[in-house]
């Protein structure tokens, strides 16, 4: 099982569930942890392959279903029954993989850095990111698509705390995750033609060149998704504007509570 970090709240009978993106952990929710767990039940999870998850042994090759199915089994172990889920860049697919495997448990998505659509200019990325893959070490291939999703010196802060927590996954683990990216396009196709009946609220940075203009064409189609752009800022938005997430976020789930 995956491992998992839960902190109880003894008045609160929510639950509020962090996913994190590829190549971080659990560690990237450090500046939502406290303001979450004095208001609301908070679980911890690091992905396969990721943070003290790391050790997770698998022959199969990795899929959004199986991320997911991870997932799923920790929150049925604690016997939460629903709950909101946060979710960060790549995190926020597998939080729609859940909801499309087991909608019961998911009582509201929060996104920020949503990927939801892949663009020309993220589409040419990750093209060449495959290609550099055999021929770069993992670290300096990361670190590249880091330093383009996160170019700015406001960004620094996030760019780096992703690029450290990427250290410790291993070479072959990073693979894995990345092979993912080659059935992206068609996955994410296939998700935005789903109906979403839950509430659902995307916390996107105003500088998030390659995902922002993608999740605002989802919005305008759907006008019970909630969209919330956050100024001078880029696409780790928990991280470079930890107070104005935590103030949305909370005020969001508040709502549903």
């Amino acid at each position: 099982m995956l491992y998992f970090k839960k902190i109880l709240n003894t008045i609160s009978k929510e639950w509020c569930v962090f996913i994190h993106g590829a190549g971080g952990s659990s560690a990237i929710w450090h500046k939502q942890v406290k303001a979450y767990a004095e208001n609301f039940n908070v679980l911890l999870i690091d992905l396969r392959g990721h943070g003290k998850s790391k050790e997770i042994k698998t022959t199969k090759n990795y899929s959004f279903q199986m991320i997911a199915e991870d997932v799923i089994e920790v929150v049925e172990f604690n016997k939460i029954k629903e709950a909101h889920f946060i979710g960060v860049s790549l995190g926020t697919i597998i939080i729609y993989q859940i909801y499309a495997l087991k909608p019961s448990i998911v009582k509201s998505m929060i996104f920020s850095g949503a990927i939801t659509r892949l663009n020309i200019k993220s589409r040419v990325l990750l093209r060449i990111g495959r290609v550099l893959n055999p021929l770069l070490p993992y670290m300096t291939l990361y670190a590249l698509l880091a330093r383009i999703i996160m170019p700015k010196k406001n960004h620094k802060t996030s760019r780096l705390l992703f690029i450290n927590e990427a250290k410790k996954v291993m070479a072959k683990e990073f693979n894995r995750w990345f092979k993912l990216t080659a059935r992206l396009t068609a996955y994410l196709n296939r998700v935005e033609h789903e109906n979403n009946d839950k509430p659902t609220i995307y916390i996107m940075g105003s500088e998030d060149h390659m995902f922002l203009a993608p999740v605002k064409s989802i919005v305008e189609l759907n006008p019970r998704i909630l969209l919330n752009i956050v100024p001078n800022c880029g696409h780790v938005v928990n991280i470079e504007q930890a107070e104005q997430f935590n103030e949305i976020s909370l005020n969001f789930i508040r709502k549903l509570a």
